[in-house]
């Protein structure tokens, strides 16, 4: 593969930014798009080729920023639509992409769209949302549950009906089977279009449409006595209908009308079957396989998970990979933080990285940012604060990005909206001139994978079949052959190489010993090497 085959969104890395939370630019304790613009020249030097902006849309910010009551302008929190047409033009000119959040399975109750639906059943939006008379045998229209906790059914005085949301009563969810409504949000993603946006993240993206009949949703047995309704059901009514592919292919065929478009989905599923199902030629150029995030410090629990994901995507789709994102703990806290943080976040980064797939990155993770212990006073996620005790996991991948050592680590001259973490000395401006530093690994890992089309395209192949303290896999393609080999633990391990000429193209132990037959790896050590064909 030559550089003329490199496509941005297949070849690159996506870096995920929450812009409440990278950079403040006017001090008032939340990130905005004049303060992601000022740190542009930061992610291009890093080696990424695009970033994904978290929900910027006019918002209530009920759910901070996934209730949109306007989706063709930008909430005056982050600015206005020239910050962002200039934040475009910047990116493009250091060759990053922008991709969008794309909240359209629901939108905010205060959407105009919205407010004329609820004001009368004879308005000319009044089938834009889902709305079902009271039932003369049962307190709501079906058992359907809200993903944060709670009956899914809102009744409303004016209209004397329940509206459906799946998520929060603030967010009402949009029907897609109005043939007006469905005009209205793709004319919505060409305004973005239009204006260069090169690709969007489609949230809950299985859950577009409903069962016609709205029926109940079958009990899923569960032993853990706190897990909400949603969890307790078998959600084969309320998502992960068959009318949802029409909207994929004609989603497709908009962006496939523009030069370069991409997008990625989050479904609601650890299944890579089900997953895989939303991927293709004529559907979404990828979605995310959460399955793989929430394995646990395992080599085969995160080879399996692998395996089953590459089998899974059909030949005509292309697979995505990611550890942290905005709702959960980061990947270095949930894997136990301690003294070898930084060594565990290394391998997973060269994990990440070498797989076959796109991978996106969440801000932070290449210093090792932690997902910090919350007071409950300090909680600003409605989800969070709902499941309080049991639910701690969104606030803390949220907190702001720690640029430096002073105060709020350089993310603000105010008060920050979410605590900035305890530990200042894995800022970027403590780790920029250190050559050990994860930082720096994170630099050299991607510039790696940009010149190797073994790593950006090359085959998948595991070389122990069921590895319990180390990980082996070759990249291959015709023209190069690399091998990852990732020690998980804190000892030794002695690896089998294979046959041929070895050479070290990477390494967080670069003096390590390669034999013949054997690689000797040291504790928490990411090797990457390339066959050299004669």
């Amino acid at each position: 593969m030559t550089n003329s085959d490199y496509l941005w969104w297949r070849d690159g890395v996506i870096y995920q930014i929450y812009p409440r939370s990278f950079m403040d630019s006017n001090g008032d304790g939340v990130g905005d798009l004049p303060g992601i613009t000022s740190k542009l020249d930061y992610v291009a030097d890093l080696g990424v080729d695009a970033i994904w902006l978290s929900p910027i849309n006019v918002s209530p910010m009920y759910d901070f920023g996934y209730d949109i009551a306007d989706y063709e302008d930008i909430d005056p929190i982050f600015g206005a639509r020239a910050d962002f047409d200039h934040l475009i033009a910047e990116a493009h000119q250091r060759g990053l992409k922008i991709m969008m959040d794309l909240v359209i399975n629901h939108s905010s109750h205060l959407h105009a769209w919205f407010k004329e639906s609820r004001s009368s059943r004879h308005n000319p939006k009044a089938d834009w949302y889902i709305w079902k008379d009271k039932p003369a045998d049962r307190k709501y229209p079906n058992n359907w549950a809200s993903a944060f906790g709670g009956p899914a059914w809102e009744w409303d005085e004016t209209r004397q009906q329940f509206y459906y949301h799946m998520f929060l009563k603030e967010q009402p969810d949009l029907n897609w089977r109005s043939p007006d409504l469905r005009r209205a949000v793709f004319g919505s993603i060409k305004f973005w279009l239009d204006r260069g946006v090169d690709g969007f993240r489609l949230d809950v993206v299985n859950g577009y449409f409903k069962d016609a009949q709205l029926r109940d949703n079958p009990p899923r047995f569960t032993l853990n006595p706190f897990t909400i309704e949603t969890q307790r059901q078998q959600r084969i009514y309320d998502c992960d209908q068959p009318e949802l592919f029409d909207v994929y292919r004609e989603f497709r065929a908009l962006l496939d009308s523009y030069s370069e478009r991409g997008s990625v989905g989050e479904v609601m599923s650890d299944d890579p079957k089900r997953v895989a199902s939303y991927v293709g030629k004529d559907k979404l150029h990828m979605a995310f396989n959460f399955g793989f995030m929430h394995q646990p410090w395992r080599p085969l629990a995160f080879q399996q998970a692998i395996t089953a994901w590459d089998s899974a995507v059909a030949s005509d789709a292309w697979p995505c990979y990611v550890l942290s994102n905005h709702d959960n703990p980061r990947h270095v806290t949930r894997h136990g933080e301690g003294p070898f943080a930084d060594e565990r976040a290394k391998v997973a980064a060269a994990l990440l990285l070498t797989l076959r797939g796109t991978p996106f990155l969440y801000m932070g993770e290449e210093i090792a940012m932690r997902s910090p212990r919350l007071a409950r006073n300090d909680l600003a996620d409605p989800y969070d604060k709902q499941l309080w005790p049991f639910h701690k996991r969104r606030d803390s991948s949220r907190t702001p990005m720690q640029w430096d050592d002073s105060p709020n680590a350089g993310f603000t001259s105010g008060a920050p909206w979410l605590p900035v973490g305890s530990n200042n000395k894995i800022g970027i401006a403590a780790q920029q001139d250190d050559p050990n530093s994860v930082l720096n690994f994170y630099r050299a890992l991607l510039k790696l994978r940009r010149e190797s089309p073994g790593l950006r395209r090359g085959k998948f192949h595991p070389l122990i079949e069921k590895p319990v303290t180390a990980m082996l896999y070759l990249r291959e393609t015709e023209e190069q052959t690399m091998l990852v080999a990732l020690s998980f633990f804190g000892h030794d391990t002695l690896a089998p190489l294979p046959a041929g000429q070895w050479q070290r193209r990477l390494s967080t132990h670069p003096g390590g010993v390669i034999s013949a037959g054997t690689l000797t790896l040291a504790p928490f050590e990411a090797t990457i090497l390339e066959l050299n064909k004669v």
